[in-house]
């Protein structure tokens, strides 16, 4: 079991770094200033809800604000923290709402206010904050044990999560009542196996044991309760993985869920908190258990699906994405969906609802603080990310620099600068790699390990291959892959705005609403499995579609391809046949993530 570095001692660089600026620019470096459900929330004396939005936001923009090291938006995020901890009442309650509504208030927020609580004094050491804590903590636990309140709805679904700062607190302390309260909370919660027979096909209704979040948050239930009770770990999440994928899972390594589980047609939606709540867990995962296939997920999703449903410069997300999306147009009718609305699949400020606004920061920076992993005796890299990291080993300074483009470039360059300490150095080897070379050797047997004493400056340099291919998907389409990047037909698009208010929230650029349409044809298929990358040089956003980093040429073909009934902007799952409507033509695939409105599940051609 591995634990994660002090965030302070990483940093981001080069594209990531650029990443996590765009979104300090963008929305969620924003909400306190212009959402009212964040900036007028009753969690800091307002009317607006006090609930998870401000919770939700924080778990994103502290560390966003911390790996930045933005001193205005630290100052930001200490007052908002400051101001709930001024609100805790004497017992030690933290949420906003009264003595008498606590039996109705579903504590879900108390469990989420606690992780965020836990993440600034990771990055603060802040002592006053970290005893609102855990009298907050106490009070819960205190409450429940003498049955004054008890955890339902979302809080019995999600009551794990309340693990993340009772793990906080026993590293630092280990006291016997954390325990029992973590015994009560699992008494409480849900399990979920008694839903599994739900998950095989959409319901069309909507439901707490089929909603796509919930699911996604639960992957990591059995890893952190576990751990923190002293229990084996056993392949619980990896069996729930397999089950869900089978029905359920998309090219990008998610699942859909608009906003319930949604089956396996690429048309159907995946929610963003789900995306970013998936990752979470893969984090968790790949530290806990060590198995490197929830890195090799995490990535996907990572540089996949999380950029594809929030706009280049940040400011606007998807509540929902879809595999083929050949537009983003509000539905005249009826929804596409299964209990979403019309609008759930534009970019805006809070298409659908607002959970996804206030949730979606916390993607791009937990992937940071999750890059480096360590023991008492080593250092291990989960992905090979632009970073650094400033630590100690057996109190000598140690300093390993991460150089790369990866995943628009598969190789980087590892520079270790260290004072006589001794520990080895892992490097995760991505499942896809074909070949791996390590200072221009092959490698072979699994993760680069280089256990040693190390001194002065060291320079390792790591380089993956791959080849373009394609991998199967359901109703006999494909989808093209290199390394951890899946690839799309980019559709031309057209973007509309839209200015308005709607119960006193105003949307005004840029933290308007888009229509996206689509104005380049877009049924097509793979006239063959000929693929050439192109390395492009790209632009000013590392996710851009006009000016993307990486390409691949492909040679498509029309098919005869119809919408989905009922629906002129959707198209139907797969094309009416397979035979060829026209010559092959060479075509340019870019990174799923980079194009906003894609075809990417296509069939083989037949040609004439």
């Amino acid at each position: 079991m591995y634990s994660f570095v002090n965030p302070n001692e990483i940093k981001p660089r080069g594209w990531l770094r650029r990443q996590l600026e765009l979104q300090l620019d963008g929305l969620c470096g924003n909400l306190d200033k212009v959402w009212p459900d964040v900036r007028d929330s009753a969690w800091v004396g307002g009317e607006r809800e006090g609930w998870e939005r401000v919770p939700y936001w924080l778990d994103g923009f502290i560390p966003l604000a911390y790996l930045l090291d933005n001193k205005d938006a630290i100052e930001r995020a200490s007052r908002y923290i400051n101001a709930i901890v001024d609100r805790q009442q004497k017992d030690g309650w933290i949420c906003p709402c009264t003595e008498e509504e606590r039996a109705t208030y579903d504590t879900w927020s108390f469990m989420l206010i606690g992780k965020v609580l836990a993440q600034y004094c990771e990055f603060t050491n802040d002592e006053r904050v970290y005893n609102a804590l855990y009298r907050a903590m106490r009070c819960f636990y205190r409450l429940l044990k003498n049955e004054k309140i008890k955890i339902f709805s979302w809080g019995a679904f999600r009551y794990y999560e309340c693990m993340i700062p009772l793990q906080y607190m026993y590293d630092r302390k280990p006291e016997k009542w954390i325990l029992s309260f973590a015994r009560i909370l699992c008494k409480q919660g849900e399990d979920y196996s008694k839903y599994k027979e739900t998950w095989k096909r959409p319901l069309n209704k909507w439901t707490l044991y089929t909603h796509i979040v919930n699911l996604c948050m639960t992957f990591k239930e059995e890893a952190v309760v576990n751990t923190l009770l002293g229990k084996k770990i056993t392949d619980k999440a990896e069996k729930f993985w397999q089950f869900l994928d089978k029905y359920n899972g998309t090219a990008v390594a998610t699942f859909t869920g608009d906003e319930c589980l949604a089956g396996k047609n690429n048309n159907q939606g995946t929610e963003l908190c789900s995306v970013v709540e998936l990752m979470y867990c893969c984090e968790i995962l790949y530290s806990i258990t060590g198995d490197p296939v929830w890195a090799d997920r995490l990535e996907k999703m990572a540089f996949n699906a999380l950029p594809a449903t929030i706009s280049d410069d940040m400011w606007t997300h998807q509540y929902v994405q879809m595999v083929n999306q050949i537009a983003c147009v509000k539905f005249p009718g009826k929804s596409s969906f299964t209990t979403n609305n019309s609008e759930a699949h534009m970019f805006g400020l809070e298409p659908h609802f607002g959970c996804c606004t206030a949730n979606h920061g916390q993607g791009w920076p937990k992937l940071t603080t999750s890059i480096f992993q360590r023991t008492d005796s080593e250092i291990r890299v989960m992905t090979m990310l632009p970073s650094e990291l400033n630590t100690e080993v057996d109190g000598a300074l140690v300093k390993i620099t991460v150089d790369t483009e990866y995943p628009f470039r598969l190789c980087g360059k590892f520079t270790v600068k260290a004072g006589g300490a001794e520990f080895a150095l892992r490097i995760r080897v991505p499942a896809w790699a074909k070949t791996v070379t390590v200072n221009g050797k092959a490698h072979e047997g699994g993760d680069i390990v280089i256990d040693k004493k190390w001194s002065g400056e060291e320079v390792i340099e790591v380089a993956y291959t791959d080849a373009p291919h394609c991998v199967a998907r359901p109703y006999k389409l494909k989808v093209v892959e290199y390394g951890p990047l899946v690839f799309s037909l980019p559709i031309e698009t057209e973007y509309k705005m839209k200015e308005y208010v709607r119960k006193d929230v105003e949307r005004k650029f840029p933290y308007c609403d888009y229509e996206l349409y689509g104005k380049s044809e877009w049924r097509y298929g793979f006239a063959d499995e000929c693929f050439e990358v192109c390395e492009l040089e790209g632009g000013e956003y590392p996710f851009g579609q006009n000016m993307p980093r990486i390409g691949i040429k492909a040679n498509l073909a029309r098919v005869n391809w119809d919408y989905k009934d009922y629906c002129d902007n959707v198209a139907d799952v797969r094309p009416r046949s397979n035979n060829a409507a026209g010559d092959a033509e060479e075509k340019m695939l870019i990174p799923y993530g980079c194009a906003k409105l894609r075809m990417t599940e296509m069939p083989t051609v037949k040609m004439k």
